[in-house]
């Protein structure tokens, strides 16, 4: 089961550089179910993951590269390209996504949490600015099909997400 929150932030933290950092690049087979392939370093895997906004099943299997290289011209809309750095907060890690390319300028915050009551209540440090957990137009998923719009533009809007007017931060 995965559980997280995710955050559109005010700021950079300071010393960025000081963390753990990794190169993802990923694409969609399946957006309902979500079925991913995705390249983080030099690993390669399939995702597949249940509908659901915090909460949801997640299964992870490993992949050649033969196979992800395979499957690439397969996935669906615009193949996303970010920098993932991996930050302490506490007891948990706030997976700090810079997205490049297609999906730039949205710099996202993830923290996965054991239970849905840990994640309700945790309380996020002062620089992230509003939880859009339950946003779907920030999901990967979403991104991949629809795009991201720059903050001062409208998003594009599909039918269910109608009326849809949060704005994610200009950094």
């Amino acid at each position: 089961m995965e559980i997280e929150r995710k955050f559109l932030i005010s700021k950079l933290p300071e010393n960025l550089s000081d963390y753990p950092c990794h190169q993802i690049e990923q694409g969609y087979l399946c957006t309902d179910p979500v079925v991913r392939i995705r390249r983080q370093d030099d690993s390669f895997i399939l995702t597949y993951k249940s509908g659901g906004m915090m909460s949801r099943e997640e299964y992870n299997l490993p992949l050649t590269e033969e196979a992800y290289e395979h499957l690439r011209p397969k996935t669906d809309g615009i193949f996303l390209s970010k920098k993932r750095y991996c930050i302490p907060f506490g007891k948990y890690t706030i997976e700090l996504d810079i997205f490049e390319q297609d999906a730039a300028p949205l710099i996202l915050a993830e923290v996965e949490f054991p239970s849905e009551e840990e994640a309700n209540a945790f309380v996020p440090p002062a620089w992230f600015l509003e939880d859009v957990t339950w946003q779907p137009y920030y999901h990967n998923s979403y991104i991949s099909r629809h795009g991201y719009q720059a903050p001062d533009s409208k998003w594009k809007k599909d039918p269910q997400n109608a009326g849809c007017e949060s704005r994610p931060v200009r950094i």
